[in-house]
């Protein structure tokens, strides 16, 4: 695994410990890492249906 370094506004690193702190994800890696692969999981979704409008009525 690779490691990133980025930089996030401090609201949004805050709620990120908050659902770490509610057991939502086990470290705030692991919260980012299941944001990125929703957003990937999304991007590859919306390629599909851009495929399929030819069938919508």
């Amino acid at each position: 695994m690779e490691r990133v370094t980025l930089r996030i506004p401090k609201q949004q690193i805050e709620e990120v410990e908050e659902m770490v702190e509610l057991g939502k994800y086990p470290n705030r890696s692991e919260a980012i890492r299941s944001a990125v692969r929703e957003m990937l999981e999304e991007q590859t979704d919306s390629k599909s249906n851009e495929n399929r409008n030819w069938a919508k009525v």
